[in-house]
């Protein structure tokens, strides 16, 4: 009278008693129901076996039907598996959370550990971030590239646009390079600092290097100064 699944037991045979027998689950003995079968339905899914991140459904929770549930990755309803947790291995890189300059990796591929990704600077390993696109800007100006006497400016610090600093003459915003320094020449003679009666030359015409045109006499090519008028009055008497 129990039916499949379930042990019968009589605890009375006299003729007297009847519709005493007890069906007891095989699955859970503590499920029992006298005069008739019991209800032994076993929902597998009831204990969580598939774990976070997937949804679990048991076609049939008769008690004669075990691990025959099914386990479905709620990010990919493709992947699952009977009688066991799918693998639901998420590489969360595949979706280029870093972008530009920046290689990303994943530590722990599984469903449950999510947002771990790494992110690292392409120009500097040494800056990292999880769960985000790390912050690499790199102000090439920082080094002085330009030198003494020129202005830097760098319009784009992003670490895949590397060499478009710009370096403008202070003396002559007219001159300018890209991704070197400007040369930014000073002929300290075109202003004729000597004067009348005497020749100037300018050896390092080099913005660093001021003040350092000749002043020669053209009486005597012998007298000279550096930085200023030479005296090339001459005394004929």
């Amino acid at each position: 009278p129990c039916g499949m699944g379930q042990s019968c037991s009589d605890p009375n045979l006299s003729y007297a008693s009847q519709h005493d027998f007890v069906c007891t689950c095989d699955s859970d003995k503590s499920i029992t129901k006298t005069d008739g079968p019991a209800t032994c339905e076993k929902d597998e899914c009831s204990t969580n076996p598939c774990g976070t991140g997937q949804t679990c459904a048991d076609p049939n929770p008769s008690p004669t039907s075990l691990k025959d549930f099914t386990c479905t990755c709620d990010k990919d309803n493709s992947v699952q598996a009977t009688g066991a947790a799918a693998t639901c291995e998420i590489d969360e890189c595949l979706m280029t959370p870093c972008g530009m300059g920046q290689s990303c990796s994943d530590p722990n591929l599984s469903y449950a550990s999510q947002h771990d990704f790494v992110c690292t600077c392409d120009n500097d390993k040494s800056i990292t971030k999880t769960d985000g696109p790390a912050t690499c800007d790199k102000d090439e100006c920082s080094a002085n590239p330009c030198g003494a006497g020129q202005t830097c400016s760098d319009p784009n610090s992003s670490p895949t646009s590397l060499k478009d600093f710009t370096c403008t003459c202070d003396k002559d915003m007219s001159v300018q390079t890209v991704g070197t320094p400007a040369t930014c020449e000073i002929d300290e003679c075109a202003s004729s600092p000597c004067g009348m009666g005497q020749s100037c030359n300018d050896p390092d015409m080099s913005y660093g290097s001021q003040d350092d045109f000749v002043c020669t006499c053209d009486s005597d090519m012998s007298i000279t100064k550096v930085g200023s008028p030479a005296t090339c009055d001459k005394n004929e008497c």
